[in-house]
């Protein structure tokens, strides 16, 4: 038994690909019995965030696996496969399990060292898990994976400071409105995202937060832990004519915020900006809202001047990181290898090299 892997990360594809590619939670167990019945897979994971689309495959030789998988995630997102080949990487181990281990560190992420992967990590494996997709192979290399990742948090400096999409959102704000307290921001979404964003936003002393989200209870359970006001997801347009800010995080599978809604909208707010920062993948809010006068619309992949210069101070810490990810990855290798009794030497695929 290997680990195949094939996927698309945010270095190697462009969002409105991304956003197509990306699994709902809805579409996961359709999808793991095409996985298991079409591609013919024992053994799988399916790994979907704003940052990337990964499958990982345990077969007992990779007999075309990476193709396979490549056609499934084109009819999975209805992109056409010469068209979406160039976005794929593909990587047999070792290169698989050192990639694994590196994203379950955070060493892959847009913002180096982020503190939701992890936690995304687990949450797929448990997934994949209870769809009877894991086997002894996908098994072991995710805990040890899981283990690196906390390795890395623990022994290294890589997760101090501004470790998230979402604090990386605040950060935005703040170098365009400057002092963050005197407005009004929307929080849409309450997941990890959505409770780390309204967690530097209470560092940064900003009261005035409205948290909303399609479940209401789970909305006043996030907001009452930082004083902020828990809204219905209903009211996103009406909440909109007095925000200042809006920070989207949902997994809606169609846009909340649509360019007609706010070209209606912002004559009643008398042409006050409006600042829009959109961390969902699929997009919260139609890219061409941004068009609109005085609409200023982010999306994630916007984020990445802000996430270069993080990474820059973080360098020493990366490196620690990246050693204690070797280590680990030799450890595995060495179980596989008296486990499976074999030796698989470093390859890729035709597959395009993740950058």
């Amino acid at each position: 038994m290997q680990i195949i892997l094939v996927g698309a990360n945010h270095r190697s594809c462009p969002i409105d690909v991304r956003e197509r590619l990306a699994f709902r939670p809805e579409q996961l167990p359709g999808a793991y019995r095409m996985l298991q019945r079409d591609v013919g897979l024992p053994e799988a994971l399916i790994l979907s965030t704003c940052n990337r689309v990964e499958i990982y495959a345990g077969v007992p030789e990779p007999n075309g696996t990476a193709d396979r998988l490549s056609a499934f995630l084109s009819r999975h997102g209805q992109v056409n496969e010469q068209q979406l080949k160039p976005c794929l990487y593909a990587y047999t181990e070792p290169r698989s399990v050192e990639h694994l281990f590196s994203v379950a560190s955070g060493l892959d992420s847009m913002v180096l060292g982020e503190a939701e992967i992890l936690q995304q990590v687990k949450q797929a494996y448990e997934l994949a898990r209870d769809h009877g997709l894991t086997g002894k192979m996908l098994n072991v290399v995710v805990q040890k994976a899981l283990h690196t990742g906390k390795a890395v948090r623990s022994q290294t400096g890589l997760g101090r400071g501004c470790v998230s999409i979402g604090t990386v959102a605040v950060e935005l704000a703040q170098k365009i409105f400057g002092r963050l307290q005197p407005y009004t921001v929307l929080l849409v979404g309450a997941g990890k995202i959505g409770e780390l964003t309204l967690k530097r936003l209470a560092d940064r002393g900003v009261s005035k937060v409205r948290v909303l989200n399609r479940s209401r209870e789970r909305a006043q359970r996030l907001a009452a832990s930082y004083g902020a006001c828990a809204m219905e997801l209903e009211s996103l347009r009406e909440q909109l004519r007095d925000a200042d800010i809006a920070i989207l995080s949902t997994s809606s599978p169609e846009a909340l915020v649509t360019r007609a809604q706010l070209a209606a909208l912002m004559p009643l707010r008398r042409q006050r900006p409006l600042c829009l920062i959109d961390l969902g993948v699929p997009r919260n809010v139609e890219p061409d809202a941004g068009q609109l006068e005085n609409v200023y619309l982010f999306d994630v992949d916007d984020l990445q001047g802000l996430v270069n210069h993080h990474h820059e101070q973080r360098r020493q810490a990366l490196d620690e990181s990246q050693a204690i990810v070797q280590r680990k990855v030799g450890h595995f290798l060495a179980w596989r290898n008296r486990e499976f009794g074999q030796c698989i030497a470093s390859s890729s695929s035709g597959l395009a090299a993740a950058p």
